[in-house]
């Protein structure tokens, strides 16, 4: 008779454990897909090159430049103008030695607006300067 009166008490309590998992799968392909995408939102038609070559998945940290055809520039989604473009790349710079920048820019482009993106670069020391074109077959 002991034994019947010691049922097992229900389990009320949510095991989060699997949902935890789900959610931070969740996040991590978020926080991948999310530079791409933001990239991808600024339209520029790049220049045509045979010499192009695809862009390393290497976990270096990048920043990406953008200049369009009316001499705006974007660092990442966000305008901005030549002293910020500088302000954020050297702090970008000082936190990474080892930052590599990705400047698209418009081949409509004047040159003077990727010419000033450039000299700003180089002032800030930046070495390792990748520009994005399409790959002529």
């Amino acid at each position: 008779m002991n034994r019947r009166l010691r049922k097992q008490k229900l389990v009320s309590e949510i095991n989060i454990a699997p949902f935890t998992d789900v959610i931070l799968v969740l996040l991590i392909i978020f926080m991948i897909s999310t530079p791409l995408i933001y990239h991808a939102s600024i339209q520029v038609k790049l220049p045509e090159a045979k010499s192009g070559k695809a862009e390393s998945a290497a976990s270096e940290e990048k920043v990406y430049i953008t200049v369009t055809s009316e001499g705006v520039v974007y660092v990442e989604k966000d305008v901005v103008t030549r002293k910020q473009l500088k302000e954020r790349v050297n702090l970008l710079h000082k936190n990474n030695p080892q930052l590599a920048v990705i400047l698209s820019a418009d081949k409509w482009a004047r040159f003077k607006d990727v010419v000033d993106v450039l000299d700003i670069l180089s002032e800030l020391g930046i070495t390792k300067l990748n520009i994005a074109v399409l790959n002529q077959p």
